[in-house]
């Protein structure tokens, strides 16, 4: 081949690399704001009618670039509906609903850094149990890792508090919500063949929010009136169009751009991006805790999805 040729090509390889690096970038940025949209507006609006109209926004937005394929696809939906609704109840109706709940408990911090590293050691769990996948000593090494983090952060660092360690209501909801994910993450890799992306997306949207429908009806009696106001809206259009469409295509570009299991690994700097957004926006304090709990979750998670743990 031709020197030429060869340059070009590799320039053109680079350019895919670092479009797809941009893009993943892009996407973690714009789902770490969720936690900190989530903690900022707590006496604003109840956690079940953010997560409705979140989703209900998101669902809107896709309509009309998905209805068509929804509608030749239908077939494929309702051939697999069983599995339809239980990957929208767990990533859609259940997930954020139970992020948003533990919002009015626990910082934005504690939100993002149990949250997304619980997650990943449910979703190597469920694997294992589920999908006969084996652990290998290096991932095993790398959920211990992640799991001494969460620990540490919990019991701030004290023995005592350690071999007292109760979860507080805050802590218990986070939990359910990064077992919820990682159910939706292990439903995903069974998502049937001959649906595209964004039908896939706009079907999964809607029946969550279908499904957050009685919950939201039921709050809407029960907790005082939202006071609607140009804020909430901004943020109610941030997590629909941000989090839970751009974010979504963001991942998927740069997916197709660098492979699922190098895109997997931004994933990491979710917690990353979220501590310091709560420090910046949210005034909330950063200690020398959350500092190590974010480098053994962190390289927890590299060891985890190494090439030598995952052949």
């Amino acid at each position: 081949m031709p020197t030429g040729s060869y340059n070009l090509t590799d320039l053109a390889l680079r350019n895919n690399i670092l479009a797809g690096t941009v893009l993943a970038v892009a996407a973690v940025i714009i789902w770490s704001g969720n936690f900190i949209a989530a903690r900022g507006i707590i006496n604003h609006v109840p956690p079940v009618t953010l997560a409705f109209y979140r989703w209900l926004t998101a669902s809107l937005i896709l309509l009309p670039f998905g209805w068509n394929k929804l509608v030749a696809e239908k077939q494929v939906i309702l051939q697999n509906k069983q599995y339809f609704f239980w990957i929208a109840l767990s990533g859609v109706t259940l997930f954020n609903t139970f992020v948003y709940i533990a919002a009015h408990h626990v910082p934005a911090i504690n939100l993002a850094l149990i949250g997304t590293t619980l997650s990943p050691v449910f979703a190597i769990i469920l694997a294992a149990v589920f999908l006969k996948e084996t652990v290998r000593p290096l991932r095993l090494t790398g959920l211990l890792l992640c799991i001494g983090g969460i620990i540490l952060l919990l019991s701030q660092g004290s023995w005592q508090r350690l071999q007292s360690l109760h979860f507080t209501r805050g802590d218990g909801w986070i939990v359910a919500a990064a077992f919820t994910f990682a159910v939706y993450t292990i439903l995903v890799r069974r998502k049937p063949p001959g649906i595209s992306p964004v039908s896939f997306l706009l079907a999964v949207f809607t029946i969550g929010t279908l499904l957050l429908t009685p919950w939201f009806i039921y709050e809407q009696t029960s907790t005082p009136s939202v006071q609607w106001n140009s804020k909430l809206l901004l943020v109610i259009l941030y997590l629909g169009a941000g989090t839970s469409v751009t974010a979504f295509l963001c991942w998927n570009l740069a997916i197709a751009r660098l492979g699922a299991a190098r895109t997997a690994l931004f994933g990491n700097l979710i917690p990353v991006f979220s501590s310091l957004e709560a420090v910046w926006i949210l005034h909330e304090e950063i200690t020398w805790l959350h500092g190590i709990s974010s480098v053994l979750v962190l390289a927890g998670l590299l060891l985890a999805n190494m090439r030598k743990a995952n052949p």
